[in-house]
């Protein structure tokens, strides 16, 4: 039997964003600077991340070694429902939501550069798989990331929303850019710090990243003087989650209210949020459901809609689900909202099918509806007789006039009715006219839901060719200023290899090593991991290497320099 692949289970448009990972593209230095995260997390995180932290490591195949493949990752997260892929940088929220909601990890498969060891704002396979895949393997939290994923896939983003994201997409790309200089570091900070200045409303999709900013990225869980670390954010933070601790850090009890805190993504957390439980995240987030569109219909979701000036989707009583974007509501005299005005592409679909004739090429340049009563709608519907006028006014105030042409029923239940030569005016303003086409009027009256994003995300996006974007190229962080370090690095690798396979003995490592560091000790003074792997070898082997005083008196030279890099070093030479 043919074994099945990962992608042949995932949505057409959802594959168009994997990625390939080419193993191949990690260097020497970036497997030094996963082994040197790896041995710090083990090491701190044994007394004070959660218990299946450690136990999650083992058990999606991460290994302190050397940079994981996510293909094995994948392999060994499906005995907990769950699988993995490969993605490159930010992937849109939305999109990163559907692939949650289905069990499937999207794992940036970038390694972070040397400078940004202890933090970085871009998704890296520090952050996804040393952060998030460990504590997948706990039940009650694996069901929480699946039903926040399937929650904010419904979630209503707006405008603003969409240039955080990409301000926040581009100061990431921009940091991890080896090539990239401190000006277009300093410009893509200001241009996020001014798309945040000009969010000028709340809305849902933000609510739903502050729930998970402080629970799967930034969240404790436990006893709130003594809780352990499980958000993704601190476990891929060397420097962060050994800070997390300070009484500066203020620790609050969870709740919902958590969504009313912001957050900013280029510095520590002022404060964190301790949940004595993952379930009590769950029931937060069911809270916080309650109050969204999706659920709420009406007035009131149909209001945040309009706001939001993005693509969403419109659910009638009658099942009937109008997709696009909703610039204009008609009122009636009591309130009641009696036209939807939508500007294309629009999707008309039913069970989040498309329905056939109803997609973006028909409806392209736009979309508008009454909404009748049940009852009036029945009055309207004993006037057609196919192929011949009907005049109606409806009790809205809304006129109408045209050439009866058909139906589209499912079930028994009538969800479009259409008219050719059709005009329709509320009061003296004409709200369609014959020559615009065919009028495709949807039937229903009650909004039942609203969401964001398409009904048939497939089929819309397919139509629009947006179900081939360019899923990215992995970077590499090899650059030529770095090559010849990087052969010094893959030098010391081999040796290690050697020795934990037996191939080098240790006479033959101590005059190896001690040839290289005489070879780049004048050349590269700035460099300190590879001074670190140096008289990590020395000790773990046993090797007394002639040159380890004076490495030892380099680092401490090179610790001056500044206090994230004495932190780190110093906390390096304490695990060895």
């Amino acid at each position: 039997m043919r074994k099945h692949t990962v992608t042949e289970q995932i949505p057409r448009h959802l594959q168009a964003y994997i990625a390939r990972q080419d193993a191949s593209l990690y260097t020497s230095m970036d497997h030094a600077s996963w082994r040197f995260v790896m041995k710090l997390s083990r090491a701190f995180f044994s007394d004070q991340a959660h218990q299946k932290y450690l136990d999650g490591l083992r058990e999606t195949g991460i290994s302190t070694e050397r940079i994981p493949l996510i293909s094995e990752m994948d392999e060994c997260l499906r005995r907990f429902q769950w699988r993995a892929v490969a993605v490159t940088g930010f992937i849109p929220p939305a999109i990163f939501m559907e692939f949650l909601s289905l069990g499937v990890l999207p794992i940036a498969c970038d390694m972070r550069k040397l400078e940004n060891l202890s933090y970085t704002p871009a998704p890296d396979i520090v952050h996804e798989a040393a952060g998030h895949a460990p504590i997948i393997a706990d039940q009650s939290y694996s069901e929480y990331l699946r039903s926040y994923g399937e929650i904010s896939r419904k979630a209503i983003y707006s405008i603003q929303d969409m240039r955080v994201y990409e301000a926040i997409r581009l100061l990431s790309d921009t940091k991890e850019n080896p090539r990239s200089t401190s000006d277009q570091i300093q410009k893509a900070e200001e241009e996020l710090q001014s798309a945040v200045a000009s969010v000028t409303e709340v809305s849902e999709a933000t609510y739903l990243s502050r729930m998970g900013w402080w629970t799967f990225e930034y969240g404790l869980v436990g006893d709130l003087k003594s809780p352990k670390i499980y958000g993704a954010g601190l476990l891929s933070s060397v420097s962060e989650s050994y800070h997390c601790f300070d009484p500066e850090v203020k620790k609050v009890p969870f709740s919902i209210d958590c969504i009313y805190t912001s957050f900013d993504i280029t510095r520590p957390q002022p404060q964190l949020f301790v949940a004595p439980s993952f379930e009590v995240l769950k029931k937060a987030l069911e809270d916080l459901a309650d109050q969204m569109a999706f659920r709420r219909g009406g007035v009131e979701g149909l209001e945040k809609a309009k706001r939001a000036q993005t693509l969403t989707t419109t659910v009638l009583e009658t099942g009937l689900q109008i997709s696009g974007i909703l610039n204009r509501i008609d009122y009636t005299a009591q309130k009641t909202p009696c036209y939807l005005q939508y500007s294309g592409p629009v999707q008309l679909a039913y069970n989040d099918q498309e329905i056939e004739g109803h997609g973006v090429s028909t409806h392209a340049h736009g979309f508008g509806t009454l909404l009748v009563e049940p009852k009036e709608l029945e009055s309207f519907k004993e006037q057609l007789t196919m192929g011949k006028p009907v005049s109606f006014r409806f009790s809205s105030g809304i006129s109408l006039e045209g050439v009866y042409e058909g139906e589209v029923k499912r079930g028994h239940t009538t969800v479009i009715l259409s008219l050719s030569s059709c005009t329709i005016r509320i009061q003296d303003r004409v709200l369609f006219q014959p020559e615009w086409g065919t009028y495709d009027m949807a039937c229903g009256f009650d909004v039942h839901s609203v969401f964001g994003g398409p009904a048939d995300r497939e089929s819309y996006m397919h139509a629009l060719g947006e179900d081939h974007p360019d899923a990215g190229q992995q970077k590499s962080n090899l650059t030529i200023e770095t090559e010849e370090l990087n052969q010094l690095y893959s030098k010391v690798r081999g040796i290690r290899e050697g020795l934990v396979q037996g191939r080098v003995s240790g006479d033959e490592a101590r005059s190896l090593l001690e040839g290289l560091y005489r070879g780049f000790c004048q050349d590269y003074r700035e460099d300190w991991l590879l001074r670190y792997e140096l008289i990590e070898l020395s000790v773990r082997f046993n090797l007394k290497l002639v040159s380890e005083g004076a490495i030892r008196e380099e680092l401490r030279k090179i610790c001056l320099k500044s206090q994230d890099l004495r932190e780190l070093i110093q906390r390096g030479l304490e695990v060895i």
